[in-house]
């Protein structure tokens, strides 16, 4: 009884610390967004401003346009999000039906393909890009971020199809279901966990990704948060700290507003029930 309430209250301790690890960036972040030039260069931080103000909001969006650079990223990580859920999830469900080796391949080049890094990709995508005249564009950059996302959002997905019982879709067909009415009847409603979730990831990597902004998108008014946020920096590496930390803050929220909405949905066992025992 000793060990096993010594080990709870060991697992317990170890969670609160890995949560004050993941909290505590985002938690200075704002601290730092509501603090004044003189505090933010003293030589004893505090947590908690002793003056705080607003002024390092009005002047990022006074120094930079956040607001165009949000709509970009917002059109970019939705187009990407819409695209690759309506891609993945009719080739998740063929992935994860359909046996033999041709299916097993198809899976492992997914996986393998997780581990290409950056660097070998932008090149043939710019070129692609450029002869499609879609360079500087934020629908060329959707298309970059579908290449990238669906991978992993086809893995995601088959394993969302094979968790649904395959009696289902047998019983369906017993009744004359064909196979599209089945997918769309029966298995897409509860696939819809799944879809969210796989949704959620390409919007929010979309959402926070940087490189191939950087490369594909020259001028500041196509140009996303992520990199917008670089212009906070000067050319000696000196950053204007107070405005950067409070557009840095204002570019998390809609991720964290938006995983808070739908998180439930998640999470939510939405199978449940539908097979008797």
């Amino acid at each position: 009884m000793r060990t096993s309430t010594t080990a709870r209250v060991g697992q317990y301790a170890a969670l609160l610390a890995y949560l004050v690890f993941l909290a505590f960036p985002f938690l200075w972040l704002i601290s730092t967004a509501f603090k004044p030039p003189r505090e933010l260069g003293s030589l004893h931080p505090t947590w908690i401003p002793e003056n705080p103000t607003l002024d390092n909001f009005r002047q990022a969006f006074d120094e930079q346009p956040l607001l165009q650079a949000a709509l970009n990223s917002l059109l970019a990580a939705l187009g990407a999000a819409v695209v690759a859920v309506v891609i993945a999830t009719p080739m998740a469900y063929v992935m994860a039906r359909r046996r033999g080796r041709l299916a097993r391949a198809a899976t492992g080049w997914v996986v393998v393909s997780q581990a290409f890094p950056f660097v070998l990709l932008i090149i043939p995508l710019f070129l692609v890009l450029k002869n499609l005249g879609l360079i500087n564009s934020v629908p060329g950059l959707v298309m970059v971020y579908v290449v990238w996302s669906l991978p992993f959002a086809l893995w995601m997905l088959a394993g969302y199809v094979r968790a649904v019982p395959a009696e289902l879709e047998e019983a369906a067909a017993v009744d004359g279901a064909g196979r599209l009415r089945t997918l769309v009847s029966v298995t897409a409603p509860l696939l819809a966990p799944g879809i969210v979730a796989t949704a959620l990831f390409a919007f929010i990597t979309a959402w926070n990704e940087f490189f191939f902004a950087l490369v594909l998108l020259k001028t500041p008014e196509k140009q996303t948060l992520p990199v917008i946020l670089t212009h906070f920096i000067g050319a000696e590496g000196v950053a204007d700290l107070g405005p950067l930390a409070a557009a840095a803050f204002l570019a998390t929220l809609p991720s964290l507003v938006i995983f808070a909405l739908i998180q439930r949905r998640i999470t939510g066992g939405m199978l449940a029930g539908a097979v008797k025992s």
